[in-house]
């Protein structure tokens, strides 16, 4: 079972972060970026196999037709960003924060995620398939028609999270709390959901989801 009081890693950034302007860095496969804070851009069209980046604050950042294929994200956090439709596929984060950003349709398919926080975002249509996530919190945001299905789960949470009409198929569920979460529908089945700590309000919505009727007299 999962514990609430179990903290992530945080991203390990050091002071004094030199700033980069984006239109000073083309960026290109196997790039690198570090010790560098990116705020208040406009980042359009960037393409990148194998980009790297270690040690980065982006602050306001807006991306726009970006693809960062198999990158890998060490130390790095995202604050008030949007990364709507952009593709992380294959990606590796260790120690990555996500704060009040806009997530809209984000590819994470394939990743590896370790200590990555997601506060107050909106990632609804975000796609998270065959993604492998440990020690990873999505928190006081929304995952609203998401893909997460055939993920593996390991310190897993969930909390104040809109889940609504989440596909989960081949997700397993177990030890996974979500109680503090809002859904109408899930698309799940009953083996998925098999030790999935909920509400005694999310069970009668799940009895209906799956054709059950519930009898409310006393």
């Amino acid at each position: 079972m999962t514990s609430k009081k179990e903290k992530l890693e945080a991203p390990k950034i050091p002071d004094g972060l030199a700033a980069l302007a984006v239109s000073d860095d083309e960026w290109a496969d196997e790039h690198e970026i570090s010790d560098s804070i990116i705020q208040d851009c406009h980042i359009h069209n960037q393409s990148a196999y194998k980009a790297c980046f270690d040690r980065v604050v982006f602050n306001n950042a807006v991306f726009r037709g970006t693809s960062l294929r198999k990158a890998e994200f060490t130390d790095v956090r995202f604050e008030n960003c949007d990364l709507s439709n952009i593709e992380l596929s294959e990606t590796i984060m260790h120690r990555v924060s996500f704060h009040n950003c806009k997530l809209l349709g984000m590819d994470i398919t394939g990743s590896a995620l370790r200590n990555v926080l997601f506060e107050h975002c909106y990632a609804d249509y975000a796609v998270l398939r065959f993604t492998n996530a440990k020690g990873v919190k999505f928190d006081k945001g929304s995952l609203a028609k998401a893909d997460m299905s055939n993920m593996t789960l390991s310190k897993f949470y969930l909390q104040e999270t809109n889940i609504d009409q989440v596909q989960l198929s081949q997700t397993k569920l177990g030890g996974i709390d979500i109680s503090s979460c809002e859904f109408n529908g899930l698309g799940v089945s009953m083996e998925d959901l098999r030790r999935c700590i909920i509400s005694p309000a999310q069970a009668i919505t799940l009895a209906t989801i799956f054709g059950l009727v519930v009898n409310r007299e006393d």
